[in-house]
């Protein structure tokens, strides 16, 4: 044979069988291997079953197919906005009161005015709000704006319960009882101090002050909406001390000086309540007081839509003194609160024990007073040096179909539009509040002084020699009392 017919024949041998997964050329390697090893006595007769045998040793239970690769996130979030698009809704009747404002019509206005989230985001947001609105007893929900994270984004909706859907507050008498009962079952209690911190103020209910309404958020439109927490004074009062950024995760630690009273779901929530009482605005007019709250002008918190109102011209919403635009929402005092109330008021079972002196202290307390509602934007303070907002028409090339958009200067990325009969606030920033300076935190407490008082005086430690000497005394002392009780 040609050594071109052996490597021919060769190659032959070694191809490899699809159904095997091995080639005649291995196979029969391994068969002559087998029996030089095993030496069986007939091994021509037992030829075929030494076969099987090699192929059952490389059968393999492992499939044979390709793993299929793990779908990444941006193909994940595709699929769950595709469920927005396929959500069907029964088509509303002309005398419905719509739950979500016309989101696209506002969010071109704002585009026009640079500022938005692009069309294809703001109808996914839009999409968003109705799938909320249809999984929630809502009255009414609106898009607040985008917050900017170091790892995810907030989207924030704004939302009002509809009346007798409020959730109820949750009883805290339980967990005191246990408390109670925890400090009855010590046998040998430990000194208790004396010092009474000052309470906690109340938080306000759901419907006034900073929780006059709820606010939603989600990471992504389309993922699952999550309720924000109310918001607190201590949390709001706190949130005026740090500067911090958010990640995009709610459960993350706030780790600040002061130290700050919950996670940053708590953070965020305050800082929507400080962002709204400062930036959400409407043309003066759109908005009047209830004629039947006349007598009370100076706690006035609510107010309704004026019918007769018949818009505002674009020139009175550009004028420069912003006479034209009003605060709509409350205006949040130093205690964090909208509503204030006297934080060294007592309980009743306090009130008997307090002194005349006391109680006049009490009166002593003047109250925390801001700007009223529907207050014009003109008496706003200034921005080191810069008006507290920004006015701008939103093309000059076609007046007549702009509008008009303000900015402020206190809050970067707080917007407002007007155009007519119509009005929208949206925030789109870091959630952080103008700073002409680089952010210094608060410097820490001074170290206390030790305890000096006369019940107390500092001595030297005792030599060994002078403990040996004591315990000599102390002995001798048990030895001669012992000596009298043997004698009686």
């Amino acid at each position: 044979m040609a050594e071109a017919d052996f490597e021919a024949a060769k190659a032959f041998l070694k191809q490899t069988s699809e159904g095997a997964g091995i080639s005649m050329y291995d196979h029969m390697a391994d068969l002559i291997e087998k029996v030089l090893q095993e030496k069986p006595p007939n091994a021509a007769d037992m030829l075929e079953s030494l076969s099987y045998q090699l192929k059952a040793t490389r059968f393999s239970t492992e499939s044979q197919l390709k793993e299929q690769p793990e779908l990444s996130d941006s193909i994940l979030l595709a699929n769950t906005q595709a469920q927005l698009l396929r959500h069907e809704t029964e088509v509303p009747e002309e005398d419905d009161e719509q739950i979500v404002p016309n989101m696209p019509q506002l969010m071109q206005y704002f585009e026009s005015a640079d500022v938005g989230v692009g069309a294809d985001e703001s109808f996914r947001i839009f999409m968003a709000l109705k799938q909320l609105a249809e999984t929630q007893p809502l009255k009414s929900v609106t898009f607040w704006g985008k917050i900017f994270g170091l790892e995810k984004n907030y989207y924030i909706a704004e939302a009002q319960y509809r009346e007798g859907e409020e959730p109820q507050p949750e009883d805290d008498g339980d967990q005191e009882e246990e408390k109670e009962s925890e400090e009855d079952e010590d046998a040998d209690p430990l000194p208790k101090s004396t010092f009474k911190p000052i309470p906690p103020l109340p938080v306000e209910e759901y419907g006034s002050g900073v929780n006059k309404k709820i606010y939603f958020v989600c990471n992504e439109p389309g993922q699952d909406w999550i309720l924000l927490p109310d918001a607190t004074p201590k949390s709001i009062s706190v949130a005026r001390q740090i500067r911090k950024r958010f990640t995009g995760n709610l459960d993350t630690p706030v780790v600040s000086y002061p130290s700050f009273p919950g996670t940053e779901a708590d953070l965020l929530r305050a800082q929507i309540a400080r962002i709204t009482a400062a930036t959400h605005v409407s043309p003066s007019g759109f908005y009047t007081f209830d004629e039947e709250d006349e007598d009370e002008e100076d706690e006035r918190d609510t107010f309704i839509e004026d019918e007769e109102f018949e818009g505002k011209a674009l020139a009175e919403l550009l004028e420069p003194d912003l006479s034209g635009w009003v605060h709509h929402a409350q205006y949040i005092l130093p205690q964090g609160r909208c509503k204030w109330v006297n934080p060294v008021v007592k309980d009743e079972d306090q009130e008997d024990e307090d002194d005349e002196e006391e109680e006049e202290e009490e009166e002593e307390v003047e109250p925390e007073a801001g700007p009223p509602l529907l207050t014009p934007l003109q008496n706003d303070a200034d921005v080191d040096g810069m008006p507290a907002w920004s006015t701008r028409l939103s093309s000059t090339a076609h007046p007549s179909f702009s509008c008009v958009r303000i900015s402020s200067n206190r809050w970067p990325g707080a917007h407002a539009i007007g155009v007519s009969k119509i009005f929208a606030n949206v925030y789109i920033g870091f959630g952080l509040k103008y700073l002409s300076e680089p952010f210094s935190p608060a410097p820490l407490p001074t170290i206390d002084s030790e305890y000096a008082g006369e019940d107390i005086a500092e001595t030297t430690d005792p030599t060994r020699e002078e403990e040996e000497e004591f315990e000599a005394q102390q002995a001798a002392q048990e030895d001669d009392g012992d000596e009298e009780e043997d004698d009686e």
